[in-house]
């Protein structure tokens, strides 16, 4: 058997086996029991009683993070030349057309978010099989293809991320940083969930909430009493 670490211990000792914490007491103990030498990120899975086979209970949306995602994101604008300077002012890296659109069929993909026109998507759909698999092609869905460019750039920028439900009923994502407060890591991951509950589909029967569990960058996940979010 495997001698447990000295690191390994001391969260042995802090996670009690089968307990549900509040989300206050989770949003303190992953910071206690994260030992990384970076900021690691903070991330929350939530396993929802829906059928994503079943597209009327398909689950996807955007929110704001209040205190944003601690992570530096980088946003690629491809749009017309008129709105080029005013989604450069929002905070856009790099902003441009028909070179990155070059550089993305020659194998470019160095960004974490793609934001467009409508108007530009005729041009964009022909990298949906190199944007696709990175999670990189714009959708009216998660606001990233919109007339108003510049605002979805600085919404980016400020902590706006987009999620879906997976094959398994799990909607998985980041949240914050490690060195966020516990009372910010909270009130991210509370503004998540009341997001996901907005969204629940009408054809959804039975427990909506199956799960949800905190955890950290290697860390293990802590169980979230679903009944404590409003705390």
């Amino acid at each position: 058997m495997a001698k447990l670490t000295k690191n390994q211990k001391v969260v042995n000792a802090k996670i009690e086996a089968g307990k549900s914490y509040t989300l206050k007491e989770a949003s303190a103990l992953v910071k206690e029991i994260t030992f990384t030498k970076f900021d690691a990120s903070v991330d929350i899975d939530v396993r929802l009683g829906v059928d994503p086979r079943k597209a009327n209970q398909m689950v996807r949306g955007v929110v704001s993070l209040p205190n944003g995602t601690g992570k530096e994101v980088r946003v690629l604008c491809l749009c017309n030349p008129d709105v080029a300077a005013a989604a450069t002012e929002a905070g856009a890296d790099y902003v441009g057309l028909d070179e990155y659109i070059d550089k993305i069929k020659g194998g470019w993909t160095d960004v974490d978010v793609i934001i467009t026109q409508p108007a530009i998507m005729g041009k964009i759909g022909a990298l949906g099989r190199i944007l696709g698999p990175r999670g990189l092609m714009p959708n009216p869905k998660s606001g990233t293809v919109t007339m108003d460019v510049a605002k979805a750039v600085k919404e980016v920028k400020q902590g706006k991320i987009d999620f879906k439900v997976d094959k398994g009923g799990i909607v998985h994502t980041s949240i914050g940083k490690v060195s966020f407060t516990p009372e910010k890591i909270r009130e991210n991951a509370k503004e998540f969930i009341n997001t996901l509950i907005k969204l629940k589909p009408a054809t959804a029967k039975g427990t909506y909430i199956k799960s949800i569990y905190l955890s950290s960058t290697m860390s293990p996940g802590i169980k979230i009493d679903t009944k404590s979010i409003d705390e």
